[in-house]
């Protein structure tokens, strides 16, 4: 009996222990990237650096012409694929995941909420009435592939609990972090491209809730929403988010159906025998038949997360790290000086403000009852882990891109980043080495 409840066990949580181990080389590959963006700029290679993402691209068709650099395309075109792979594990997390029952929801929301919150006022205080202060957004994102790659470098010293508080953290961050681009870092908006685009989602919506279930149709859309966007001022990155919580999330049928379809399938399958092909047709209309049940238990959300999620993961983010987060370590005095508002407002929102924020609204939301503590996860865990989410790095990046046209700003932003992400990093890993202890394999009692 132990022993079947354990091999469920196993494979109830196979899916989370796929998706940890996706995030540990995604954080390696980002790791890489960054290293060799900071190598590239500092070396005799420089001027390559910069001429290669200033090169200048036209991409078109018809009279719709779009012309700007390749950094650019990258944070605005290509980025789009990774919001909309983040809106798709939101609406996923908010479906069947650890955002979907109040129980599991408010300890990550309160704590995310907090870590969104105090980052923003401690930079806001530091660059008050300031040149930089449009950049207090900077602090407030937790890069969720390199603070789970941190946690997942410990091994069994922390709970599974721990990893799945940290990912439901970071998915709260994601969608403040959203928000706040949507709502604060817009340009003039465009009332014409922002009703086209509302258009578009709500024809969205419509294939939807008229059950169909292709995905090509969505994606033809959401070309179409992404230059909508590009028009209206709001920032088209966006348009991945609010395209995905569009998309079909629920299966067309249940397991009883499923299984009844396909065993009715199998049981009549004809005895006619193939080794090279099969050429039967009637074999192949069951096959046919098969296949379409398979894909009724299957969803366009699931599928357009799995199909996506590497190409976001293993291309896009880390050449949007390559493309910028090659800083010139001697580029002047002004932009190095550690000691200005701007890089010294987000590194102590990243490395203070976040664990401070985090942890404060998590006792208070604890302490009133309101949530309860992750099971054997202890306080200088949940200390660790909310240094973890200092480490802003890739949505730090791409918000302060957003906020500062001048390069100098830009700059201080930029090692801002680096420097408070890596110190909440080796920060975290400390006090969760020291906090955290050998977790042995256990059965499950039955």
């Amino acid at each position: 009996m132990k022993e079947n409840t354990y091999t469920l066990w196993k494979y109830l949580l196979r899916p989370v222990s796929h998706f940890f181990a996706g995030k540990y080389a995604a954080t390696l590959l980002l790791l890489l990237a960054t290293l060799l963006a900071l190598v590239w700029a500092n070396s005799p290679y420089s001027e390559s650096y910069s001429q290669l993402w200033d090169t200048h691209i036209v991409i078109g068709f018809g009279e719709f012409q779009a012309v700007d650099t390749l950094g650019h395309f990258i944070n605005d075109g290509l980025m789009v694929i990774f919001f909309f792979v983040v809106g798709l594990e939101i609406k996923r997390e908010f479906l069947v995941g650890e955002l979907s029952s109040p129980q599991k929801a408010v300890l990550p929301i309160v704590a995310a909420l907090g870590g969104m919150l105090a980052p923003a006022l401690f930079y806001a205080v530091i660059n008050q009435g300031g040149p930089g202060t449009h950049g207090w957004g900077i602090p407030m994102a937790t890069d969720i592939a390199f603070s789970l790659g941190c946690l997942l470098a410990l091994g069994n010293r922390v709970p599974l609990a721990l990893k799945v508080f940290l990912l439901a953290l970071a998915i709260v961050d994601d969608i403040g972090a959203i928000l706040v681009i949507a709502l604060f870092y817009t340009e003039e908006i465009n009332i014409i491209s922002m009703m086209v685009g509302g258009f578009i989602i709500f024809l969205s919506v419509v294939l939807n809730r008229s059950g169909v279930r292709k995905t090509f149709p969505y994606g033809l859309l959401g070309i179409a929403l992404w230059i909508a966007f590009l028009q209206s001022g709001i920032h088209a990155t966006v348009a991945g988010v609010l395209l995905a919580l569009t998309i079909p999330a629920r299966v067309k049928y249940d397991q009883d159906r499923f299984k009844n379809e396909s065993q009715d399938i199998l049981a009549n399958f004809p005895e006619n025998d193939f080794c090279i092909m099969m050429v039967d047709q009637s074999q192949k209309n069951m096959i046919s038949h098969l296949k379409a049940a398979i894909d009724n238990i299957d969803t366009p959300l699931q599928k357009l997360e799995d199909a996506l999620y590497p190409l976001a993961t293993y291309f896009v983010i880390p050449l949007f790290a390559l493309s910028n987060a090659g800083i010139e370590i001697a580029v002047g005095a002004d932009s190095l000086n550690l000691f200005t508002p701007v890089t010294l407002g987000v590194i102590i929102g990243l490395m203070l403000g976040k664990p401070l924020g985090i942890l404060l609204c998590s006792w208070l939301v604890v302490k009133t009852g309101f949530a309860v503590l992750p099971e054997e996860v202890s306080w200088m865990q949940l200390l660790g882990v909310s240094c973890l989410a200092g480490i802003g790095f890739t949505m730090s990046l791409f918000i302060a891109n957003l906020a500062f046209a001048d390069a100098i700003l830009l700059q201080q932003a930029k090692i801002g980043v680096l420097i408070g992400s890596s110190l909440s990093a080796v920060l975290g890993v400390v006090i969760l080495w020291i906090g955290g202890r050998n977790i042995p394999h256990r059965e499950p009692s039955s």
